[in-house]
């Protein structure tokens, strides 16, 4: 009987921490024209004459503080979910998993699975909030490899997960295990950014004006990235309990001179910081696996930021990782 093969896949991570292999990993990403939407030849001057040489040696210091003796957390976390899925979701499916950039690539993951002879692909983006930058780079690349392929069997893309239940009770769980052991004045649920335009290039109509448009969810906005990150949050929120002025929502990882959305966190962090609260709880919600995005940024550079600012506690929710409650989330996206 032919199976269905499932196709998870996670952002990437450099092979390495050699400063080569860094290099090698931010040309790939940051020349995929959904992340640095600009005409391709100013994009390759700005990823191979100016980032990749002069930002490669700086990350590679950072990527040896994220590794460890398996690797990168977000690889071999995204690798240890494969078997507990297959054996949750049985025989009659194939599950592999990839990363968008470097390895273990799109191509090597769908050719698996047409070595299987399946039936069907469901492709899952392991991005809860959709994102042209990301969730939407993935389904391009494997629109790309398969429409030359002789037999194209039915794909499924998951575009976005954000309203699964187990999903959001998974960062609960974590959530409380911090608040029962510590006070904390506020709660920051942190996303990564992403420039404004590139917000309003995804616009129904004139929707998007990067403000109070956000306070409220539906057809219009749903794949609105800004959007999707306060939706997840007064989810979550909902459920941790918290009230609207416990917690404030706020962007990352900035990179240029444009506009980002907006609140920053470095900005938030400061202003809490003087307005005394002082003790913190850090959530990372567009991530499902920590990296350098949420162990060092928000982990180790934000903590230490705010504490310079005068703040006295910082601490991070883990992410989903490999939670067996995450696992059993991603059966039910399977079987949606």
């Amino acid at each position: 009987m032919s199976k269905k093969g499932v196709l998870l896949v996670n952002l990437g991570t450099p092979d390495s921490t050699a400063t080569g292999d860094v290099r090698k990993y931010l040309r790939e990403f940051l020349s995929d024209k959904r992340v640095i939407d600009i005409p391709a030849i100013p994009r390759w001057m700005l990823v191979n004459l100016i980032i990749a040489p002069f930002r490669a040696p700086k990350s590679a210091k950072e990527y040896r503080k994220l590794f460890d003796e398996r690797g990168s957390p977000l690889k071999y976390y995204t690798e240890d979910l494969v078997q507990p899925l297959q054996d949750l979701i049985g025989e009659e499916y194939k599950v592999v998993y990839a990363m968008r950039y470097q390895s273990p690539s799109i191509q090597a993951g769908l050719d698996a699975l047409s070595a299987e002879n399946v039936e069907s692909i469901h492709v899952i983006p392991l991005f809860p909030q959709y994102a042209s930058a990301t969730t939407g780079s993935i389904i391009d690349k494997v629109m790309e490899i398969t429409k030359d392929w002789q037999i194209i069997p039915e794909i499924k893309f998951t575009s976005q997960f954000l309203d699964n239940e187990l999903f959001q009770d998974v960062i609960v769980k974590n959530g409380k295990k911090w608040m029962e052991a510590n006070e904390y004045d506020h709660f920051i649920f942190s996303y990564h950014g992403l420039p404004e335009r590139q917000i309003r290039k995804g616009s129904v109509g004139d929707q998007c004006k990067l403000g109070s448009c956000c306070d409220e969810f539906h057809d219009k906005n749903r794949f609105c990235y800004r959007a999707q990150c306060f939706q997840t949050t007064r989810l979550v929120a909902k459920k941790l309990g918290l009230s609207e002025d416990q917690y404030t929502v706020c962007f990352q990882s900035r990179l240029g001179r444009d506009p980002w959305i907006k609140p920053y966190t470095e900005d938030t962090l400061e202003h809490l910081a003087k307005d005394g609260k002082t003790k913190v709880l850090a959530f990372s919600p567009a991530f499902v696996s920590d990296c350098l995005e949420t162990t060092i940024e928000v982990g180790e550079e934000y903590k230490e930021k705010f504490e310079e600012a005068g703040g006295e506690k910082w601490d991070l929710v883990a992410s989903l990782n490999d939670d067996p409650m995450w696992v059993e989330a991603l059966a039910i996206i399977v079987h949606g």
